[in-house]
């Protein structure tokens, strides 16, 4: 299955990335190797985790409060966000394929 970010997943991770170096070094890519291991763990098993509707499902990230949240497409997999768990909990659910 191919993985894609929508562009504003894209900013979130990048900005989770920097976020975390600041505070440590190295932490931000810490928590990338975190992601990159939800994203494998995605494409293994892509419907075994959470269902928040018929075509969104979340992936907790280990060790930090971030879940990816995701929808499957035929043989595509969209991370519509990389989602800070202490936000508002809906805030990307008005996001779609159209902002790729």
């Amino acid at each position: 299955m191919n993985i894609r970010f929508l562009k504003i997943a894209q900013i979130e991770l990048d900005s989770a990335i920097e976020y975390y170096n600041i505070e440590r070094s190295g932490l931000g890519y810490e928590f990338l190797w975190e992601v990159f291991s939800a994203i494998d763990k995605i494409k293994e098993f892509p419907e075994a985790w959470q269902i928040f509707d018929p075509t969104t499902r979340r992936i907790l990230i280990r060790r930090f409060p971030y879940g990816l949240i995701y929808s499957i497409q035929d043989d595509l997999i969209l991370i519509m966000a990389v989602a800070n768990l202490h936000r508002g909990p809906d805030y990307w659910a008005k996001r779609t394929n159209k902002n790729i």
